[in-house]
């Protein structure tokens, strides 16, 4: 995946929100910033129009992260990962977006993930290995070539 993406960080919990921006920094990724509410990320989506989202499921203020994709689906070029430990509620509300990593994971799963992500979104297939948790989002037609489990 080609460093310099301007990712997105949509999620309710600080401390994670916080270590997500360390690791996409650290790989030379730009955070444009965090909302923790579906109305923050529709707002900083708008103004900032991402490459990438890492959108986690439950947001604060009772909110959904699939709701903000939704909001959102008019940016062009707007890959999305949800990371979440709630994988089925993704799937249930046929979430926007082209796949879901499964909290805990570990940082190379992560990083994996986003290359799987902005794989699809741009090429609409990815090649493998396809890290633990991760989960291709059923409303995404790709043709996914030697996708294995890593």
């Amino acid at each position: 995946m080609a460093s310099d993406l301007t990712v997105m960080i949509v999620e309710d919990n600080l401390m994670l929100a916080d270590l997500l921006e360390e690791i996409l920094v650290s790989h030379g990724h730009r955070v444009c910033g965090i909302a923790r509410t579906v109305d923050a990320a529709i707002r900083l989506g708008r103004e900032t129009k991402p490459d990438l989202a890492i959108i986690d499921v439950r947001l604060a203020d009772h909110g959904f992260g699939p709701d903000a994709a939704e909001a959102l689906a008019d940016l062009p070029g707007m890959a999305i990962l949800y990371a979440t430990g709630n994988l089925d509620i993704a799937i249930v509300l046929d979430a926007r977006g082209q796949g879901c990593l499964v909290k805990p994971y570990r940082v190379e799963d992560l990083v994996r993930s986003l290359e799987i992500v902005q794989e699809l979104h741009r090429f609409g297939q990815a090649t493998g290995p396809i890290p633990r948790g991760f989960h291709i989002l059923p409303n995404r037609p790709t043709a996914v070539s030697d996708l294995r489990h890593g």
